[in-house]
């Protein structure tokens, strides 16, 4: 019998996050540890009427092809890739595999060239997601290796995300309506404001906001979720932050990064640990030196680092900024082959300020 969490969860992402429905062309991707989920969402969907495909990742395959490609085979892209993207009405990515670190000792420019190469479709899906003609969510299957990464065991971090996704409750869809209607406040205020102050511990970091649109993230693009996010002006981003917590990338680590902007472009960049990498990202195109993203965390469900962003970003009492590609549905208009997220910490003494009015302190909101 399945774990009912798993079948909740399913019913969810189906009905609630990707709000299938008759006729739908659905492709599902995930590690094959991952099929209890994959499984039950495929139930749903065929019930509701949808055609559904099934992508399922083989283990090790992703550290033969950055080991043994050439530079050609590096920059291809699939013309099913491409077919997906620019197609499909909706897509769920289903992370968790059997080992995390699996790409650890892959040269950074080669993630580079593939991620350069991949710039056009990623952009398609951003641009398809922000249109309303694509819906598209990611979500986390429970696994050994993903529980190693976050120091638990696999039953604690089963726990821990089903309770993150609300799931434990006998409506998880009515919760996340009720979070949606609270966070949506907070961001009604803030597109009311035209600026962003952010000062926390080695960073004071201003923004232009005005005209852009602060996002509700209940769920419906990731799940489990809590954050509200909006893209700067491109060029607007003053001052410097240091990132709290590692920089997780592709399973890689890097530590205690420090980046600097002027006039909206990163000017310097340093990391304590992984710092080719942290370079060889921002390298990836111009774009990949702007931020595409600033946010805060509103889950306080979540108190602890896991070493996986999904969960990490949402971490009420921090903000998050990605440097990279905009999500367009905020009227960022920043364009490149990465989005990446680097987390800050703001409990011990934090403070966010909107057109001068601090709003937010010690990693707590001021505002009803």
């Amino acid at each position: 019998m399945a774990d009912q969490r798993v079948v909740k969860l399913a019913k969810l992402l189906v009905n609630y996050s990707l709000k299938i429905k008759k006729g739908d062309y659905l492709r599902i991707a995930g590690s094959d540890l991952a099929q209890p989920l994959i499984r039950e969402v495929y139930r749903e969907a065929i019930r509701k009427g949808a055609y559904v495909d099934i992508e399922t990742e083989i283990p090790g395959l992703k550290e033969i092809f950055f080991k043994e490609s050439s530079d050609e085979q590096l920059q291809h892209v699939s013309p099913l890739r491409k077919f997906v993207a620019e197609n499909y009405d909706a897509q769920l990515s289903i992370w968790g595999g059997h080992n995390e670190r699996a790409l650890s000792n892959i040269k950074p420019i080669k993630i580079q060239k593939n991620r350069t190469a991949h710039r056009h479709i990623n952009m398609k899906l951003i641009d398809r997601i922000a249109e309303g003609t694509l819906r598209w969510c990611g979500t986390q299957f429970p696994t050994q290796a993903s529980a190693q990464e976050a120091n638990m065991s696999l039953e604690e971090y089963e726990d821990f995300v089903y309770q993150a996704g609300r799931l434990e409750q006998d409506d998880p869809i009515s919760e996340w309506l009720q979070i949606s209607k609270k966070q949506q406040k907070i961001c009604d205020y803030l597109n009311s404001k035209s600026s962003l102050h952010i000062i926390s511990k080695d960073t004071d970091l201003k923004m232009s906001i005005q005209g852009r649109k602060w996002i509700n993230c209940d769920g419906q693009e990731n799940f489990p979720d809590g954050e509200i996010f909006t893209g700067p002006i491109e060029d607007s981003v003053e001052g410097k932050i240091r990132f709290s917590y590692p920089g997780i990338y592709m399973g890689r680590e890097i530590e205690d990064i420090c980046l600097e902007f002027k006039a909206g472009k990163v000017v310097k960049a340093t990391a304590s640990k992984g710092e080719e990498l942290l370079v060889a990202l921002l390298n990836t195109d111009e774009g990949a030196k702007r931020l595409g993203e600033i946010a805060i965390g509103t889950n306080y469900g979540i108190q602890r680092f896991t070493k996986n962003m999904l969960f990490d970003e949402k971490i009420g009492g921090t903000v998050h900024a990605a440097i990279g590609a905009a999500l367009k549905e905020s009227g960022g208009e920043n364009e490149s082959g990465i989005h990446w997220d680097m987390l800050c910490d703001m409990k011990n003494g934090g403070r966010i300020y909107a057109d001068e009015q601090l709003f937010y302190q010690d990693g707590k909101f001021l505002i009803d």
